[in-house]
């Protein structure tokens, strides 16, 4: 009998800044938890600014939960030999999921080293699994991707986002995480192109609990993305801040409902390690999750 298919569900994360930061993080990974995620996404800061802080964490969730971290991994201002030593670390601490990024350069620095794209990264990724395939028990390492579901600022257009994609599953990238987007068309729209020019891997849609206007202002602001002005309105002219976390909670439930009707393949939340607004979120949608079963009794 063939198993029921679940829509994937994966939180993101970032490493704390303080020992208060941590307590707080703690909390959230707990909670999270419970709802049995695929995946966690474990972020770090321009050009791996807080790299060490980020491995601790990966080490740390695998070794004090059952969840399965995704390490994020940017290249920008990296050198070839710098990059293939902490991918070989990753591997090699245990971590099975890389998402491949290229990155955005620190103010104040120009853009430097030898792998300048993220298909570039993931053929480099690619490169170093297949030195350890004995280690990996034949496995692969699964290498995520950034999609557009709007226009990448550095982007020509719509259509070179498109191509850039492809690059990167034809490098080897086995799926996609969408930044960003307030309309549920943008994601439409990105699936649709995506497939005419023949890209085939999972497009998951990454979605932002749209509580805080503070972020949301900052978010719009470095993607260059619009935010629909009538949820902005709603945001703004809510009274309490009760009122304005139901409002963006509704918002996001419409958004992440929406793609999924589309087809998307599951859904990725931004938590910016806060779980309360993304589980207020999971419970409004009812996401569908797995039995919670040994393996045996998966098979």
């Amino acid at each position: 009998m063939s198993q029921p298919s679940y829509p994937a569900l994966s939180y993101e994360l970032y490493p704390p800044r303080s020992a208060e930061s941590e307590q707080s993080l703690w909390t959230t990974v707990r909670r999270l938890e419970e709802t049995r995620p695929d995946f966690v996404s474990v972020t770090y800061g321009a050009a791996g600014s807080n790299r060490e802080a980020a491995i601790g964490l990966l080490r740390r969730l695998l070794t004090e939960t059952t969840l399965k971290p995704l390490a994020h991994l940017t290249c920008v201002g990296s050198s070839r030999t710098e990059l293939t030593g902490i991918i070989d670390r990753l591997i090699g601490g245990g971590v099975r999921g890389i998402l491949a990024l290229r990155g955005d350069t620190p103010e104040g620095r120009t853009r430097a080293g030898d792998v300048e794209h993220a298909d570039e990264l993931v053929r480099l990724i690619r490169e170093v699994e297949a030195q350890r395939t004995a280690q990996l028990a034949a496995g692969r390492v699964s290498v995520g991707v950034a999609a557009y579901a709007t226009r990448h600022p550095d982007s020509a257009n719509l259509d070179q986002d498109i191509d850039v994609l492809l690059a990167k599953e034809e490098a080897g990238a086995d799926f996609a995480i969408t930044q960003v987007f307030f309309r549920p068309s943008d994601y439409t729209r990105l699936v649709t192109r995506a497939r005419r020019a023949g890209v085939t891997m999972p497009i998951i849609p990454g979605v932002m609990p749209l509580t805080s206007t503070r972020r949301l202002r900052k978010l719009s602001s470095l993607a260059g993305i619009d935010v629909d002005d009538a949820l902005w309105a709603r945001l703004e002219g809510a009274r309490t801040d009760d009122e304005r976390r139901r409002v963006g909670v509704a918002a996001t439930v419409d958004l992440a409902r929406a793609a999924l009707d589309d087809g998307a393949p599951g859904l990725h939340l931004y938590t910016f390690n806060q779980h309360a607004a993304a589980l207020d979120v999971l419970d409004a949608l009812d996401l569908a999750r797995p039995p919670q079963a040994g393996l045996a009794a998966s098979l």
